[in-house]
């Protein structure tokens, strides 16, 4: 088994189940440290013990690779990882809106998540890192998000597109946290609360209602910001009215994000059932923080399959140029009053 192949795959399965970003970040340095290193070279004990980046994990891991065995510490992930799970669903999804690299809080380059997705065979990724306000998560500013706007042609290309976009924090009032016109250059919006979850339902509900309305808003992602299992704790759901923002949604042709994290799985089920009784799009999204996390949209479709949401009401099943006309339409006359 090729080491570097080794390593990587280790990292993404790290990522995947969302274990320590220290370990996957181990393994990814390893990665990097010997991708320029001939067989021989790896082969020279005493060189790659000393070589930046190598640890006792992942020299095991070379060594065992070179011998042509599967790592015991790969072999522990993917049993770890159990059978593997698919749905005919799964199979329709061609990308994925909600992604996140180590410009806000990601852990790794631009360049290592559009890998990932393209290994997945998306036909697109959008890059929403985080917006200002959320600092914690080192949220872009304006000229930060400009800066990084330039570089996105350059991940494109051979059937895969790199799509412009944000995750723009909700303020208290429904407002969102970026410039008004910089948004209008973005190809996806996505609109989420990260602070003030226990807001009343009254604000609550018409936080999330204004959000909604905004013609510049594609995606309202995970609506309720609960927290059902994970390192971070549980957390519960935020209170509103779930029907007049997902009456706000269909209105205005926003798709309500079904987010495939585990730790979310937002919305519940029964939030799902309402927003499709009440007519409403959606977008199954990994909302990954590192390349190996991209694949976690096999939950959400498995999700969303279960729940009977037709692949027809589900944006990130329908091909670029129909996503595309979907977001410009709704730029310049968004539907409803």
């Amino acid at each position: 088994m090729n080491p570097h192949d080794a390593l990587s795959e280790i990292a993404s399965l790290l990522e995947r189940e969302r274990s320590s970003r220290y370990k996957s970040k181990a393994f990814r340095a390893a990665a990097d440290a010997i991708s320029s290193l001939s067989d021989d070279e790896l082969r020279d004990t005493a060189s790659l013990r000393r070589r930046k980046g190598v640890g006792d994990s992942t020299f095991a891991v070379i060594q065992e690779a070179l011998a042509g065995e599967v790592p015991a510490y790969l072999a522990d992930l993917r049993a770890r990882a159990g059978i593997e799970r698919t749905s005919a669903l799964r199979g329709q999804l061609r990308g994925d809106l909600h992604s996140h690299s180590e410009w806000s809080d990601g852990l790794t380059s631009i360049d290592l998540m559009v890998d990932a997705a393209r290994a997945l065979g998306h036909e697109y990724l959008a890059l929403t890192d985080h917006s200002p306000r959320l600092r914690v998560a080192n949220g872009l500013s304006a000229d930060r998000l400009r800066e990084q706007l330039l570089l996105h042609d350059g991940f494109s290309g051979e059937g895969f597109t790199l799509l412009s976009g944000i995750e723009v924090d909700i303020l208290d009032a429904g407002e969102l946290d970026q410039d008004p016109d910089l948004l209008d250059e973005l190809d996806i919006v996505v609109a989420s609360a990260h602070s003030k979850l226990r807001m009343e339902r009254g604000p609550m509900t018409r936080r999330l209602v204004a959000a909604a309305s905004d013609p510049r808003v594609d995606v309202l992602g995970h609506v309720t910001g609960r927290l059902v299992e994970g390192a971070r704790g549980t957390r519960p759901p935020s209170t509103f009215e779930p029907r007049p923002v997902f009456e706000a949604c269909a209105a205005h042709g926003v798709a309500v994000e079904i987010n495939s994290r585990p730790e979310r799985q937002d919305p519940p089920d029964e939030l799902i059932l309402l927003a499709l009784e009440i007519g409403c799009l959606f977008s199954i999204d990994s909302d990954a923080h590192a390349p190996g996390q991209l694949s976690l949209i096999d939950y959400g479709a498995e999700r969303a399959e279960r729940l009977g949401v037709p692949a027809e009401r589900i944006v990130t099943t329908w091909p670029l140029a129909r996503l595309r006309e979907w977001t410009a339409l709704r730029r310049v006359a968004p539907a409803g009053p």
